[in-house]
């Protein structure tokens, strides 16, 4: 049976922050994405060809992250193992593996979604 619908790629991903600001500096200046477009509550970023989006969560709403999903992976354009779990430390991030693969670099953003970093030529 043929399908109804084809889609073609994720166009973005929405995570809820509790602060957009600190949401930004984290997903711009540390984690290198692109601003695509802005308001007062909501972010939408680039990274390569898909998009994550941050809507900023009504004051004393709860955030959810890590069980909306399990994770989000971001390949890396460039960086090795040591290097990366290295400077995600120093910032004071906590990173873990995965079972059967220590050498995986698991974190989590300040709201507590959980990321997951590859290292180039990694599938």
């Amino acid at each position: 049976m043929k399908a109804p619908l084809k889609t073609t790629g994720i166009d973005h991903v929405v995570l809820h922050v509790k602060d957009l600001a600190r949401a930004k500096k984290f997903y711009v200046d540390f984690l290198g994405m692109e601003v695509e477009h802005e308001r007062s509550w909501q972010l939408f970023l680039k990274c390569g060809a898909q998009g994550v989006a941050l809507f900023e969560a009504d004051d004393g709403a709860d955030i959810h992250g890590g069980s909306e999903m399990n994770h989000m992976a971001l390949r890396l354009k460039s960086g090795e193992y040591a290097k990366i779990k290295a400077l995600l430390e120093e910032r004071g991030i906590e990173v873990t593996g995965r079972r059967g693969d220590p050498h995986c670099v698991y974190f989590s953003d300040p709201d507590g979604h959980r990321l997951q970093l590859l290292m180039p030529g990694e599938e």
